[in-house]
């Protein structure tokens, strides 16, 4: 029997999880509320609150699987990509907790993570797979041989996916996070509104452009009508968010076309997204591809993920040293 401890805190979400021999136990996740009036994460707002909640967090986690600390075999931690104050809180407990307990550290990139989230549960993709992986800082094409052989195979070239759906919030004065209210005002709508399509040749992705097509469109019809805003909404948000999905999706295609893999997986905070997820379904019944999307609990930023990732490295005896620091930046590529 493997029980992993993992710690997920590179950004905004302080999260704990248990997993036994591969299953998930508890995946407890403490939200920082306190950005939402500054309209995005505040770094060393972010750091403060990792600190009060890693504790309480790392008990009720415990506490939920049923088993003791000195049960625990390891512990995984995400070393990065992230927010380098809010790594440092999690990568220092988990020191700290396994020099204690004298247990192995395991090191877990984050990006790797949001994709093995489509191991915690049935059904579970076959390698080869390409998972789309989409959240706030990050936009990824990744073609996964294995469970931690990855080559990155498109990304943004600017902005990320989960960023253009903030930045559009904000141009349409909706609070913060906008994606997901974003989402909700999308269904009650009519996407009746063009936007442009970046012309990115590959696999890359561009979103800049179509952010400041959103501003200067704003602007424009606001000059003309004052109201424009508070009478045209829905349909706003229903167009903005068709061309976002019609973005990533068309890559998406093209990727599988490109490496004659049917086997399609989408992930991170924004595959949350439910047009997101209902395009994904119908495309993948047009093309014959099996597709995966974990639960939504799995898709923002989680400890469970992180425990799942520890799992397998635990299954390979690939430890960490206590020397290790955290990585604000960290590439995905073929790491093993």
């Amino acid at each position: 029997m493997a029980i992993i401890l993992g710690i997920e805190s590179s950004c905004d979400e302080t999260s704990a999880a248990i997993c036994i021999d591969g299953q998930i136990h508890s995946n407890i996740i403490a939200n920082q509320t306190i950005h939402e009036k500054f309209g995005g994460v505040v770094p060393e707002l972010a750091s403060r609150a990792h600190q009060q909640h890693i504790i309480p967090t790392v008990n009720e986690a415990i506490r939920e699987a049923k088993i003791h600390k000195n049960a625990i075999d390891a512990i995984a931690f995400t070393r990065g990509p992230g927010l380098l104050g809010s790594l440092l809180v999690g990568t220092s407990f988990a020191k700290a907790f396994a020099m204690a307990r004298k247990i192995p550290l395991i090191e877990v990139n984050h990006m790797q993570a949001h994709i093995l989230a489509h191991f915690i549960e049935d059904p579970k993709p076959a390698f080869p797979f390409i998972c789309l992986t989409v959240s706030g800082g990050h936009t990824q094409l990744v073609l996964v041989n294995d469970y931690f052989d990855m080559e990155l195979i498109g990304q943004t070239i600017d902005d990320a996916a989960g960023e253009a759906f903030d930045k559009t919030a904000k141009i349409l004065n909706l609070p913060y996070p906008g994606g997901p209210l974003i989402d909700k005002l999308a269904k009650e709508g009519v996407p009746r509104f063009q936007f442009p399509e970046p012309q990115i040749k590959g696999l890359d992705f561009s979103f800049s452009g179509l952010k400041t097509a959103i501003l200067y469109f704003v602007q424009q019809q606001i000059a003309q009508n004052p109201n424009f805003l508070q009478d045209n909404i829905h349909d706003i948000c229903a167009s903005v968010q068709e061309r976002i999905i019609s973005i990533l999706l068309k890559k998406l295609r093209r990727a599988a076309e490109h490496y004659h893999i049917n086997q399609v997986a989408i992930a991170g905070g924004v595959s949350a997204n439910s047009g997101l997820r209902e395009g994904l379904d119908k495309l993948a019944k047009e093309e014959h591809w099996d597709a995966f999307i974990p639960r939504f609990e799995y898709c923002t930023d989680n400890a469970a993920m992180i425990a799942i990732a520890g799992y397998y490295k635990y299954l390979y005896n690939d430890f960490a040293t206590q020397d290790i620091a955290p990585l604000a930046r960290w590439a995905i590529n073929h790491q093993k």
